[in-house]
């Protein structure tokens, strides 16, 4: 490693026309990769973290509305969904009635603004590989015949996520794959959100038209709704940065959380990667560690525009050390090193920023099929207002047999007629090849063991014991 791998990493960069403070960011990093940093956080040098309740917070209804009335809504959309087997936006999966996620995020904005009378703007962060598909699917809400135009005048609907060459993890030099160029570059983590705003002009933009906070969110989270409740709470507080957090569960024990560092107080975000293999234990303590994020995002945009100003566009989050292959679907491709931060880390950035405690409704991310089958099933229902409304006393835990099930295009293949119904289960394993018929209903917990071939549950069949009546 030297500065070859540096320096030709920056050329690249520069050919492909990249705004010079993002290679500089990129520079950041690189250094630190290259003297060994590996963004960990051992458990000794954090606490846990206590905060505050939403269900607790006692606003009148015009302040919410005021707040929302400065806000701008941002949603993270640069992911294609590989790990699922997608090549386009992951956002354009049929989650609900023939709605996308797409459908769904701007059918919630529209309702809100009619229903707060604010202007709302909706703006998603995309990548190099998922613009074209997400504005060409939301053109149909963009109509100038339409009473309401989803985009906001003097607004874009879009911008760009920056984005850095993969490096070759033997050498640390920018990785060359003839066969497809652009498998050469990656995103460099949502924690470009900040300085891609800045690079575009839209965080300026924004400001100048009199928009005072931003929230942002993943667009596979159709929980996250901009409540007026939440940007109501955060104008009282004064606080600069505030992130949402729910009780962890179970299904969170291997997820990221929030702790507070016992050097300066401050709060951060420890995910995973960045724990060391002899703090898992710690990592996995419910009652230890007791809240995660759910990556909802509120903060003040005057706020981060001084900050990027002051340190000079270097904000200065955790290194995350991504290895994966260069092309994602060959595993025998070179392995490279993709250097990420999460924007979540931006917490500790900021002077007096804040958690608070939401309910799990606000927290309905789909990152595997096991996710989208709950979120397809009667489990929930789809509200007037294009909210995802959960019915079912509680989510089932689901686990799919990899083998069958973790490609959309195989998933969707082996529930030909739907999901099933899943409103009065507990647990769903699948082992093995599987097809549901129409009307399938799993009650309590239920294993499918591996029968040695496919198999196909007739339509109307019940899985487990139905409770007795009378």
């Amino acid at each position: 490693m030297s500065e070859d791998g540096l320096r030709a990493a920056r050329a690249k960069m520069a050919d492909a026309g990249l705004d010079p403070v993002s290679i500089r960011v990129f520079a950041h990093y690189y250094r630190l990769l290259e003297h060994g940093e590996t963004g960990m956080i051992p458990e000794d040098t954090i606490e846990p973290l206590e905060m505050d309740a939403l269900a607790d917070v006692d606003l009148p209804d015009h302040v919410g509305s005021e707040a929302l009335r400065h806000t701008a809504v941002i949603k993270l959309n640069g992911g294609l969904g590989t790990s699922m087997g997608m090549d386009r936006a992951k956002s354009l999966l049929g989650v609900r009635k023939g709605l996308s996620f797409l459908d769904i995020i701007a059918r919630q904005v529209l309702h809100l603004r009619s229903a707060h009378d604010a202007p709302l703007p909706l703006i998603f962060m995309n990548s190099f590989r998922t613009s074209a598909d997400t504005l060409t699917a939301l053109a149909r809400y963009d109509d100038p015949d339409l009473d309401q135009r989803l985009s906001v005048d003097g607004l874009p609907l879009e911008f760009l996520q920056s984005k850095e060459p993969k490096l070759r993890e033997d050498d640390l030099t920018p990785v060359r794959w003839e066969r497809d160029p652009s498998l050469e570059w990656c995103p460099p983590g949502h924690g470009d959100i900040y300085n891609s705003l800045r690079a575009t002009g839209v965080l300026d933009t924004l400001i100048e038209q009199g928009y005072r906070y931003a929230f942002v969110s993943n667009s596979d989270n159709l929980g996250a709704v901009p409540d007026p409740r939440v940007a109501g709470w955060l104008a009282s507080s004064g606080a600069p940065f505030a992130i949402e957090a729910v009780r962890r569960t179970p299904s969170d024990r291997k997820g990221g959380h929030f702790a507070r560092r016992r050097a300066d107080g401050r709060i951060i975000l420890r995910e995973t990667a960045q724990t060391r293999p002899e703090d898992a234990e710690a990592l996995a303590d419910l009652d230890r560690h007791r809240f995660t994020s759910t990556n909802n995002l509120w903060f003040d945009l005057v706020a981060v525009r001084d900050e990027l100003e002051r340190r000079d566009g270097v904000l200065g989050l955790p290194l995350i050390r991504n290895v994966k292959t260069v092309d994602p679907a060959d595993p025998s491709s070179p392995r490279v090193v993709q250097i990420e931060t999460a924007m979540g880390a931006a917490i500790e950035v900021f002077e007096g920023a804040r958690t608070i405690e939401v309910g799990r409704d606000r927290f309905v991310p789909v990152k595997t099929t096991n996710d989208l089958l709950v979120l397809r099933s009667d489990c929930y229902r789809l509200t007037p207002e294009a909210r995802v409304e959960q019915v079912a006393e509680e989510v089932p835990f689901v686990d799919l047999d990899s083998a069958h099930y973790k490609l959309v295009g195989d998933f969707d293949a082996r529930f030909p007629d739907g999901a099933p119904s899943l409103k009065e289960a507990t647990r769903l394993v699948v082992e093995g090849d599987w097809t549901f018929g129409r009307g399938v209903r799993v009650v309590g917990e239920v294993t499918l063991d591996d029968q040695g071939g496919p198999r196909r549950l007739d339509p109307g069949t019940v899985l487990g014991t139905p409770p007795t009546e009378g």
